[in-house]
Formats: structure tokens, sequence, C-alpha cells
């Protein structure tokens, strides 16, 4: 009997073949499981987490009562969930919320332009600034907060019990302890 015959059997029982992608799949599974590689993100490696304070500022948020929304989900102290280039980070320290006044410009008589507050009562359209407190890991490229990077310009996700919207960072600054 030979060890090889014609269709490429060992003994005459098993394929050569077969018995190739059955190694393969032993291989892989020993690679997966043994070797499994580092955990974390690149950013992360050789990083140094500080504390960082974010601030964002809201522009023409559509509310009824902007004052509820501050007294029940969007108060200072509280925590909000926070979603970076739509990777969650988690919660999140709010540490000042500010209302900002709605104006409008409006031209003068001699040419030059005049800020006032906007007369109209009823355009349920509000502005804020609010200043985030947290930790993120500081890299040569910058913060990392969660999985992403934060950078000035960036729009962030805020989310709570009522409320979902965006924010543009206008601010970051690392604290120094």
């Amino acid at each position: 009997m030979a060890i090889l015959d014609s269709k490429g059997r060992l003994f005459g029982k098993v394929n050569i073949l077969d018995i190739g992608a059955g190694l393969v799949i032993l291989l892989v599974i020993f690679g997966i499981f043994l070797f499994p590689g580092s955990s974390g993100s690149i950013a992360q490696i050789g990083a140094t987490t500080k504390p960082i304070e974010v601030d964002l500022v809201v522009r023409g948020l559509n509310v009824r009562e902007p004052e509820r929304l501050f007294n029940q989900g969007l108060a200072k102290g509280g925590k909000t969930n926070v979603i970076i280039r739509n990777q969650p980070h988690g919660a999140i320290t709010i540490k000042s919320v500010q209302q900002l006044p709605r104006t409008v410009l409006v031209t003068q008589p001699d040419g030059s332009v005049k800020e006032i507050l906007d007369p109209k009562k009823n355009n349920f359209s509000t502005d804020m600034l609010l200043t985030l407190q947290g930790k993120a890991q500081i890299t040569n490229n910058g913060p990392v907060i969660g999985p992403s990077k934060l950078k000035v310009g960036d729009t962030i996700e805020l989310e709570g019990f009522n409320y979902h919207f965006f924010a543009s960072v206008i601010d970051l600054r690392i604290q120094d302890k």
C-alpha cells in the first residue's frame, strides 16, 4: 500500500488538502487565543493622563424652556454623556453652564454696527456656553478623550435624560497639577 495514492490521499483514507486546511484553522485559533496582541488604541501608548477642561458653545438650541433644561439635566456639578466622532466616551462632569443672550446686529445711521438684545420673544432658540471637566490622555497630537482626539473646532454630542444636542469645542485647557 502506497503512502499517497493517485487522488492525493494519505494511506488511502485522508486527503492531504484537508490536513493542510485543518492545520491552518488550528494555527489561526492558536494565534487568536494565545497571542491576542496589545490592548488599547495606538494613541494611548506613551500617553499621560491629566485633568482637562473643555469649553463648548451651543448656538440655536431649540428648546421651549431653557431654565427647565438647566435645572433638570444640564446642572452645574452634574454629569452628561459625551459622544465624539460617533464614539461614546461616557459620563463627564459639567463644571458650568451659562446661557448667552440672543443678540442681533443693527446698522446705525453713521454706518457703524451695534449689537443689541434680540427683541423677539417667542423664538424658542437659546445659546449657551458649557464647561466640562474630566480626564484626557495627553499625546504628541493633543488630548485624547475616550477613543477620540479632541481639538478646537470639533463637534461633539451631549446626551442626557431629557436632551441630545451638538456643541462645538471653542477651548481646551490641560490642567497641570
